[in-house]
């Protein structure tokens, strides 16, 4: 008869999902093309900024002879709407992610945190080492408290070796940083993706702007509308910088963000080699 090798427990994981909502996602760029659209039509355009209004009203008026410069913009033609509301998603988004990040990074500096673990650590004081989490409150500091549950929990274990503890306590750590990462990297899609669109939908506005310029060119046997050629001109320039400007922005804000992600991986890569680290040298 064949012999059985005794086999431990697989602990359970203390590690529990997150539930959040995303519904920002998907309601933000809708509330922000609206508005757009009202900036545009309503202030952009409203009929007391331009010397000949177009007093019909309805979705796109056609205003002759802007007063400011605000009211310039409002020629740029119907793209303008879809540049200010992707604008506006810029700043939601990039809002929104400040939050979750200034959150994820915790109180305090994440460098001097895990030092501080550590030297709880080397002096098997694992209760100060929790106390050190709950003051960081941050992304490093709760993969940390769910890497020491199992620390803890491998000090007392029994029925395993040392290399299936450290295990163990790595696969916890990597349980926990799974499900912080993806929270840190939500909606950063949404910055990326307006980094090149508006760059193409402004590229639209000046094509169909240039369109304009060169039918009204076309006109009275070449001569041509001067005010209408000026205005085709202006709509591609306005799109243009309106483009330019929006993009510009996402990609700033997009690099930002991500440049403090990186800091917070390294953080938590840090985490997983303190504690396996210890463990290793600790409890031999």
């Amino acid at each position: 008869m064949a012999e059985t090798k005794p086999t431990a427990a697989k602990a359970a994981s203390s590690v529990q999902a997150k539930k959040s909502s995303n519904a920002i996602s998907w309601i933000a760029p809708i509330v922000c093309i609206i508005a757009g659209y009202c900036v545009w039509r309503f202030i952009l355009g409203a009929e007391s900024g331009f010397q000949e209004p177009d007093t019909s009203g309805g979705f796109w008026p056609h205003h002759k002879k802007p007063i400011g410069a605000l009211n310039a913009v409002y020629e740029g033609g119907i793209i303008v709407p879809f540049l200010i509301g992707l604008f506006l998603m810029v700043l939601v988004f990039s809002i929104e992610r400040y939050l979750t990040i200034r959150k994820a990074l915790g109180n305090g500096n994440a460098t001097d945190f895990i030092r501080k673990v550590q030297y709880h650590l080397a002096n098997k004081n694992i209760d100060a080492a929790f106390a050190e989490c709950d003051k960081q409150k941050g992304s490093v500091a709760n993969v940390m408290k769910a890497g020491l549950k199992k620390y803890r929990e491998m000090t007392e274990a029994s029925g395993m070796d040392h290399d299936q503890k450290v295990g163990a306590i790595q696969k916890e750590v990597e349980e926990a940083t799974a499900l912080e990462l993806p929270m840190l990297s939500k909606n950063l899609v949404f910055l990326s993706t307006i980094t090149s669109l508006g760059t193409l939908i402004a590229l639209l506005g000046t094509v169909l702007g240039m369109i304009r310029s060169f039918a009204a060119l076309g006109k009275e046997g070449g001569g041509g509308d001067a005010s209408a050629l000026a205005l085709g001109i202006s709509e591609a320039l306005y799109n243009t910088a309106l483009g330019i400007a929006t993009s510009s922005f996402a990609l700033i804000m997009y690099n930002v963000f991500t440049t403090k992600i990186d800091s917070i991986t390294y953080g938590i890569d840090e985490t997983s080699f303190t504690l396996t680290q210890s463990f290793a040298t600790q409890y031999k």
